[in-house]
């Protein structure tokens, strides 16, 4: 059992998947930073708010107008974050969609043209010539 465990786990589809989870949390980051940093600054200058500080405080405790002190106080229903997470996924997605039509195209394969006949000699053309006067006479 365990050498057929090691052969599973070093084959290529394994390994292959393992470097893409490592690779794929390393873009997550990238595009939460991408997100937060730099295109919700934007969103939140166009409305003069910080997207990512909405919420609705879930009882009487919470009263502060910042989320991470809000979450201290009470329960929270943090939906400015959600809405991060959701535009985070939504570029991940597109980018992930862009990286597979390109494969895609990559992978596809022309088919292969069909060459011209080659011409045929000119004693052939004549001699198929002579035999078609032929069948049409006996016939």
């Amino acid at each position: 059992m365990l050498e057929e465990f090691k052969k599973f786990a070093l084959k290529g589809n394994v390994v292959d998947l393992a470097i893409g989870v490592i690779i794929g949390a390393a873009f997550s980051r990238i595009v939460d930073s991408l997100v937060s940093d730099i295109i919700m600054p934007f969103i939140g200058a166009l409305g003069g708010v910080d997207y990512s500080n909405y919420f609705i405080g879930l009882n009487k405790a919470v009263t502060s107008p910042i989320l991470s002190e809000a979450r201290k106080q009470g329960a929270v229903l943090a939906y400015g974050n959600f809405v991060t997470v959701a535009i985070n996924f939504l570029i991940i997605a597109f980018v992930l969609f862009l990286v597979v039509k390109g494969i895609n195209q990559l992978q596809k394969k022309e088919p292969p043209k069909a060459e011209a006949p080659a011409a045929k000699p000119d004693d052939v053309v004549l001699l198929g010539e002579i035999r078609d006067l032929l069948k049409q006479k006996q016939a």
